[in-house]
C-alpha cells in the first residue's frame, strides 16, 4: 500500500495544489488525506477541502497543546509521510520522533545560505538579492529540530536576473517548487 502524505501548511497552499494536481495526474502515488493549518483564513483550508481532503485548523493560541494534537490528528488519519508546503513554524519534536526521515520541507532558495529563522517569503528573496548571487531555487530536505538545517534532496537552480525584484524572484522560485516539490517525494518514497 502506498503511503499517505500529511500536509501543513500555514498560508495559500499553492504547493499543496502541485502535490494535489501530480496525485491526479498518477505522477505523484500517494494521496494527500489530511491538510493542518495554523491559520483559519489559510488558502490550503479551502484547497484540501474543495478537493475532499480532511481540512484542520489547529488554534495555537488556544489549544492547550497544539502539537500534540498536530500528532494527534497525522496518527488518526493514518499519515505516513508529514509534508511541510508553507509551513512557518519549527515541528514539534514528538513529530519528529513519530516520523524519523519523513518529514519533508521545500525552501524557497539555496540552503544553508539562506535558511533559519525569519527567512520565508520576501525575506528570504530579498536577502538572495542583496548577496548578488547568480543563482537561487528552491531546496528539498528533511526536517529536523532546526529551521532549514535538515539533510537536502536536492535542489533546482533558478538564475537570478538582472533587474529581479523580490517579487519578481519569488514568482519564478515558486514555479520551480511546483515542479520539483512532487517528483523528489515521488523518488524519495516511492523509488
Amino acid at each position: 500500500m502506498a503511503p499517505q502524505f500529511g500536509v501543513l501548511a500555514s498560508g495559500g497552499g499553492s504547493n499543496l495544489q502541485a502535490l494535489i494536481d501530480a496525485h491526479a495526474r498518477g505522477d505523484l502515488p500517494a494521496p494527500i488525506v489530511l491538510v493542518i493549518s495554523n491559520r483559519a483564513d489559510a488558502g490550503a483550508l479551502e484547497r484540501a477541502a474543495r478537493h475532499g481532503i480532511a481540512a484542520v485548523h489547529v488554534d495555537f493560541r488556544r489549544e492547550a497543546d497544539p502539537n500534540g494534537r498536530i500528532l494527534e490528528l497525522l496518527k488518526e488519519h493514518a499519515v505516513d509521510v508529514v509534508v511541510l508546503a508553507g509551513w512557518l513554524r519549527l515541528v514539534d519534536p514528538r513529530v519528529l520522533a513519530a516520523y524519523p526521515n519523513r518529514v519533508v520541507n521545500i525552501h524557497p532558495a539555496p540552503l544553508p545560505r539562506f535558511g533559519g529563522r525569519g527567512m520565508y517569503g520576501l525575506h528570504v528573496h530579498e536577502a538572495v538579492l542583496q548577496a548578488g548571487v547568480a543563482c537561487s531555487g528552491p531546496t528539498v530536505h528533511l526536517v529536523d529540530e532546526h529551521y532549514d538545517r535538515g539533510p537536502i534532496l536536492a535542489h533546482v537552480e533558478v538564475p537570478v536576473e538582472p533587474g529581479d525584484s523580490p517579487e519578481t524572484l519569488q514568482e519564478r522560485v515558486l514555479r520551480a517548487e511546483h515542479a520539483l516539490y512532487w517528483k523528489v517525494l515521488r523518488d524519495h518514497f516511492f523509488v
